[in-house]
């Protein structure tokens, strides 16, 4: 089996909410995803997308997809997309860093792989654990009663993890989540996400602030030495996410007891082969994980299903599922939350059929 080629769309999505915001006053009120499909020479198609958050958030940019597209495409034209491992050595060789180009194609290969062997994804990255995994809602920044008036709106939809944005002045950050925790129940669990939001006095300061709380702090600085620097002066449980880029950050983030949990978003990692292979040293070190993207639609969610759902119960964190804050579908088939847990597709491959004809034309096209 060969590649023949390499196409990439994109989609532009609004948000249900209007508006998502975050740390250092980001926000977005729609944002362009990539979606990319590979065609084979035995007539099997794969899907992949990534979708960044903006401009601003990370080393990641929409404009900048369908470019490294271009960049990288030749180069695979003709390989075999169910040999993964060659596939991203052949990819990292055509294009120095730029993860997130690169992901939507090796997620598209995993979906050619698993319809080839009549397997889902989730058997393909080591066996299906669960049916479905309970998601997080990301409660967007804004003042605190309105962010714990949408917390109760969401776990009337069956939500009970929330992951709430904060990352701005100090002492609201602690009103925000002193209010969002006073309406949640005591098995619901609170994520205090800043996003880098904070220098190192202003997240001790709020983690001091909320130290009777149940909450966990995520990523509070922009760099290790600093997020090491508020981990020592909190007792509060520690997740990691903007920093952990593979194996070695990881590594080195554990060795100086940096966190309990990591946030591994696929496209920052290169795709699920690469993702793969930071969720498993995860588990052989006990590290629990967030398994999530920076953004997305339907793909994306489906990705994210089955990277949650073959991963040990015991180490899943929590997830999210992205189409459900997106107003464009375009697989009907895609999971969706329902009773509180995202299902993991049964169907090989991403086990959604994608309708091309909500996608348009292709923004880039590479064949042999």
């Amino acid at each position: 089996m060969k590649i023949r080629s390499i196409d990439a769309f994109q989609v532009t999505y609004s948000l249900r909410d209007q508006k998502y915001s975050w740390s250092n006053d980001l926000y977005i009120t729609e944002i362009v995803s990539t979606v990319v499909r590979v065609e084979t020479d035995a007539g099997l198609t794969g899907y992949g997308e990534v979708c960044p958050l903006g401009p601003a958030y990370m080393d990641a940019h929409a404009k900048g997809v369908p470019a490294g597209i271009a960049e990288i495409g030749p180069a695979l034209i003709g390989m075999d997309p169910r040999q993964l491992n060659l596939l991203n050595e052949r990819m990292d060789l055509a294009l120095g860093g730029h993860n997130y180009v690169k992901s939507p194609i090796d997620i598209a290969c995993w979906d050619i792989l698993g319809k080839a062997s009549g397997q889902p994804v989730a058997t393909l990255l080591g066996g299906r654990y669960r049916d479905g995994v309970p998601p997080y809602r990301a409660i967007s920044q804004r003042k605190p009663e309105e962010m714990a008036e949408d917390v109760l709106k969401y776990r009337a939809q069956g939500y009970r993890r929330f992951q709430l944005k904060v990352g701005g002045n100090a002492n609201e950050d602690i009103a925000r989540i002193r209010r969002c925790r006073e309406v949640l129940q005591p098995d619901d669990i609170l994520v205090a996400d800043a996003n880098t939001g904070w220098l190192p006095h202003e997240a001790i300061r709020v983690a001091n602030g909320v130290r009777d709380l149940d909450v966990y702090i995520e990523q509070p600085c922009s760099t290790l030495q600093e997020c090491l620097a508020v981990r020592r002066n909190t007792t509060l449980p520690f997740v990691l996410d903007e920093i952990i880029r593979g194996t070695v950050p990881l590594v080195e983030a554990y060795n100086l007891g940096a966190m309990d949990v990591v946030n591994l978003k696929i496209s920052r990692l290169g795709g699920l082969t690469k993702a793969k292979g930071v969720r498993d040293v995860c588990q052989s070190l006990g590290i629990a994980m967030t398994l999530e993207d920076s953004w997305g639609g339907d793909a994306t969610t489906a990705a994210i299903a089955h990277f949650a759902g073959s991963t040990r119960a015991e180490h899943y964190f929590t997830s999210t599922d992205f189409n459900s804050y997106v107003d464009v579908s375009f697989a009907p088939d895609a999971p969706r939350m329902k009773d509180g847990l995202l299902p993991v597709p049964t169907a090989p491959g991403l086990g959604i059929t994608v309708d091309e004809s909500v996608l348009g034309k292709p923004v880039v096209s590479v064949t042999g």
